[in-house]
């Protein structure tokens, strides 16, 4: 009698996952198949699969105008995205606009199966799916990318709030990245009647960085109800009761929250 064997153990890994696909192949390869075909192996060859490497990639496999790419680290996952995306609007300035070729890319970061050099999962369904959605020339990652990359990359993603995503189980919250706005801060849209900053943004001890301690209090606002006594700072009313609180932001540095009766040491 043969003996049972066991299954092999399914082999799983943590990864961040890159999803990427020409806009408008379809349009492009209609009008010319063989001028379409060479530019993107040209672009392969020249620009994308030496992106990769640079970043430590690993590329699964290619779906025509499409590729899956395994990141180990996820900083390297999207600071590769960001690279070729930046590199594409270099590339694409002199090409006539109906003969550019763009790219999207979704990155998600999750538990895969490994089969072979295939990689399974719903980490990999999502990166797919947020591909999809993604601005041309541009990209869309999960919060959980997010949060690992938004203090170790210079680089300003926009909120593009929860999203339903095609066969995938449960809303995803999304954050998108386009060309030319790095530099700027993310921030979450302040809704009216919000009183306090994000958690992230609260720095009790006032520090910062070096940098930022030389950068200009951006704004200041506050809201009082006069009582007809005025103190000797123009337009605050000592004697009245605020409405809201007062804060102060450095730019690239904390908010701090402030009363009334610190006002004072804002204006001197």
């Amino acid at each position: 009698m043969a003996r049972n064997r066991p299954l092999a153990r399914e082999q799983r890994r943590l990864a961040a996952i890159v999803a990427a696909d020409v806009v408008g192949y379809s349009r492009l390869m209609g009008g010319d198949e063989s001028g379409t075909l060479a530019a993107l192996k040209a672009l392969r060859h020249e620009l994308v699969d030496p992106k990769i490497a640079d970043h430590g990639g690993r590329l699964v496999k290619t779906t025509g105008d499409g590729l899956l790419v395994e990141f180990a680290s996820v900083v390297d996952a999207v600071s590769c995205a960001i690279d070729l995306q930046t590199a594409m609007a270099e590339r694409n300035v002199d090409v006539p606009k109906d003969r550019r070729m763009v790219i999207r890319i979704g990155v998600n970061e999750g538990d895969i199966i490994v089969d072979g050099d295939d990689i399974f999962g719903d980490g990999v369904n999502v990166a797919a799916r947020m591909q999809e959605i993604a601005p041309p020339g541009g990209l869309c990652v999960s919060s959980r990318v997010y949060d690992d990359v938004r203090n170790r990359l210079d680089a300003f993603f926009e909120d593009g709030g929860e999203r339903a995503l095609k066969n995938i189980a449960r809303p995803v919250q999304v954050y998108r990245w386009t060309p030319g706005r790095d530099g700027e801060r993310h921030r979450r849209p302040v809704r009216q009647g919000d009183r306090e900053a994000e958690p992230d943004d609260l720095d009790d001890r006032g520090g910062g960085s070096r940098g930022a301690r030389h950068r200009r209090l951006v704004v200041v606002f506050c809201a009082y109800r006069p009582s007809g006594r005025r103190s000797g700072y123009d337009g605050v009313c000592g004697g009245g009761r605020p409405l809201r609180r007062v804060a102060a932001r450095r730019r690239g540095s904390s908010i701090r929250q402030f009363e009334r009766r610190s006002l004072a040491g804002i204006f001197q």
